[in-house]
């Protein structure tokens, strides 16, 4: 292997650490609700990254809200994303596959439910 193959993929993995702190950082209302915001695919090169919304977003009616604010946001913040598709799966996307999606590094743990009303996602 090259070291311009490494250097890509290292830089691939940086980028999708500063999108994943993004998300943590900028929208904590949405795992404090129950919800759950994973990377899907992450496109360097292009300056594409996907984002699926999952538990408690699917069906959420602010949820829209959220996404438009997540693909404004983060074409500011991170210069090198440049296109986010981000989606609940509930608008005729692709199937749940399975598990939900979640940040890296997370363990699913339900025992932090609030009954307090939803919040602004921004």
């Amino acid at each position: 292997m090259s070291t311009e193959t490494a250097d890509t993929e290292n830089e691939t993995k940086e980028l999708k650490e500063r999108v994943t702190n993004f998300l943590r950082r900028n929208f904590p209302q949405i795992q404090m609700h129950g919800g759950s915001a994973a990377i899907q695919h992450l496109d360097a090169e292009a300056g594409e990254v996907s984002i699926q919304l999952g538990g408690a977003c699917s069906g959420c009616g602010i949820s829209p809200m959220t996404i438009q604010a997540i693909k404004s946001r983060m074409v500011k913040e991170i210069a090198e994303i440049e296109t986010v598709h981000a989606d609940t799966g509930m608008d005729g996307g692709h199937g749940h596959g399975g598990s939900s999606p979640s940040f890296p590094g997370e363990t699913s743990d339900d025992g932090g439910a609030s009954d307090e009303g939803p919040q602004a996602p921004f």
